[in-house]
């Protein structure tokens, strides 16, 4: 794993060897890919963010197989994936929902509003409605199935450098699902389970009354912290004033 603030450790050729097979899942044999041979010098930046080594390393196989793909970084957790997206300026991000330190999600959030230009592809084995429509909401490009072909994982890649979108089968379903069944009313980003922990903490005074200095007494930090966390609570849940994040926490009964 690459922490945040070293160097990318792991760009030499001989790491992007390509296997004999190769699949998302290392040992698969549902899909095979062709070694790499010489040719023109690789237009598509990416960089991984999964926490399982293997996984990554299964990736790395894969997308070695396009001489248009080069691997310029690697980590494991999420708020390295954000450092190192600002740092590398990647094409691409190919960032899973379960991450350590900060979840795929928000490291998408991040990296979409301070980069740019560098475009985020969950590749994931989450498959829920909320996983899905939060990513979007983030600013991912794509959304993959782990399950997915090699040859998918390859489009998708260079299908979101060039600024498209990329989705498995079941995704496209689900969004197509939700569209149409979507009819108004209350906003389907509208739970509780968008929110982190201090999140939560920082909702369940607000609904209680209380000021930004007083919720910044209560939780040790400061008040500009209060209200960053005020903003993104209100950004996550589609809400946009304090009755609305009252009524959303007495209907969580988050306060009664």
């Amino acid at each position: 794993m690459i922490e945040g603030g070293l160097p990318a450790r792991k760009r030499r050729q001989g790491e992007r060897a390509a296997p004999e097979h190769g699949s998302l899942h290392p040992g698969s044999s549902r899909s095979r890919t062709t070694a790499a041979v010489e040719g023109p010098a690789p237009s598509v930046r990416v960089l991984l963010a999964d926490p399982q080594t293997v996984v990554r390393q299964g990736l790395r196989r894969i997308l070695a197989t396009d001489q248009a793909i080069e691997i310029v970084g690697e980590t494991g957790d999420g708020r390295s994936a954000v450092e190192m997206a600002e740092r590398l300026q990647p094409d691409v991000v190919v960032m899973d929902v379960a991450l350590p330190e900060l979840n795929g999600i928000d490291a998408t959030r991040w990296i979409v509003e301070r980069t740019k230009r560098t475009k985020v592809l969950i590749l994931t084995t989450v498959t829920d409605d909320m996983a899905v429509r939060r990513g979007l909401k983030a600013g991912a490009s794509g959304y993959l199935l782990k399950a997915a072909e090699d040859l998918d994982l390859l489009k998708a890649v260079k299908a979101i450098a060039r600024g498209a979108s990329s989705f498995s089968p079941v995704v496209s379903q689900m969004l197509l699902r939700g569209y149409l069944g979507n009819k108004g009313g209350r906003s389907v980003e509208d739970d509780l389970a968008l929110l982190t922990d201090r999140e939560r903490e920082v909702l369940r005074h607000i609904a209680e009354g209380k000021v930004n200095k007083e919720i910044a007494a209560e939780l040790s930090i400061s008040a500009n912290t209060v209200e960053t966390h005020r903003k993104r609570i209100m950004e996550k849940l589609d809400l946009h004033n304090t009755a609305a994040l009252v009524r959303f926490a007495m209907r969580k009964r988050i306060v009664t």
